[in-house]
């Protein structure tokens, strides 16, 4: 048995740059992983995919992108056994954290190491690229930009270590959703564009670059999400924006004191439907 821990990400930057003729957008985006983690464990079988979800309302059959990943290896390397695959969420579903793309990945990466599969990281993002957008940046491994409809990876340098305080409100939102109702026009026309820059510290913008274009959809859909976000700018955040699609909004920190002493002064104010997390990146 092989265990492994998922880690979240976070957006620290997002920008939609068009629609395209395939209904999806083209985005741009920096994509960092924390110290947020699903525990996955991995047992050989004789033959068949399980897939178990304990204590969760995620499928465990291949409705679970998990076992489509298992199902995409075993297709493309020929592999003949099996695998039961056991996931246990801390991350939270459909929050803009990209847990599910985390587990895929994570699944993808662990099968090449148990069955002597050798692909190499080009053929394991092409698998991912398969399962969903977010799948590659997982297997990337790097803190990363990420351009097209998020598949096309650059590593990203000069991103100093942060850490997050984490606020989910406990409903999930559909990523799908948010994107039709951006109301982008359809285009095909080149979009020139290039990364901007994003740095942390200093002058009257204490985070520059920090942005998420779907926010104003889902800030729109739950004005809720805005008093989180000022709550964690008041109680010391640098800045604070919504992940992904939402709708889990976080704070900036520099350093992991000032972190705790927000996420304490949130927990006390005695929400219980609020799922609040301490994270750094990795």
């Amino acid at each position: 048995m092989i265990k492994k821990k998922s880690p979240a990400k976070i957006n620290l930057h997002l920008t939609v740059l068009r629609k395209r003729e395939d209904g999806y957008h083209d985005i741009m985006t920096l994509m960092q992983r924390i110290s947020l983690y699903d525990e996955m464990t991995f047992a050989s079988l004789p033959r068949g995919i399980v897939v178990k979800c304990p204590g969760s309302p995620l499928p465990e059959n291949d409705a679970n992108i998990v076992y489509r990943a298992a199902q995409a290896y075993f297709s493309r390397t020929g592999y003949k056994q099996g695998i039961a695959i056991t996931i246990r969420k801390k991350i939270p579903i459909a929050a803009g954290l990209g847990g599910g793309s985390s587990n895929a990945a994570t699944t993808l990466v662990t099968l090449n190491e148990m069955t002597g599969g050798n692909l190499c990281e080009e053929e394991l993002l092409e698998l991912g690229e398969g399962l969903g957008a977010d799948v590659p940046f997982f297997i990337f491994e790097k803190t990363a930009w990420a351009t097209g409809t998020g598949t096309c990876l650059q590593e990203a340098v000069g991103i100093p270590r942060l850490w997050f305080v984490l606020v989910n409100p406990g409903f999930p939102i559909s990523t799908k959703m948010v994107y039709e109702k951006l109301n982008f026009r359809l285009t095909s026309d080149v979009i020139n564009y290039s990364i901007p820059p994003f740095k942390v510290g200093g002058g009257i913008n204490p985070v520059v670059g920090l942005k998420n274009d779907l926010e104003k959809v889902t800030l729109t859909l739950h004005p809720f999400l805005k008093q989180l976000k000022q709550s964690l700018i008041k109680y010391g955040s640098l800045g604070a924006l919504m992940s992904g699609s939402g709708p889990t909004v976080f704070g900036v920190f520099e350093r992991e004191g000032e972190a705790r002493k927000a996420a304490k002064a949130l927990r006390a104010e005695g929400r219980g439907d609020l799922g609040i997390y301490l994270a750094h990146s990795i």
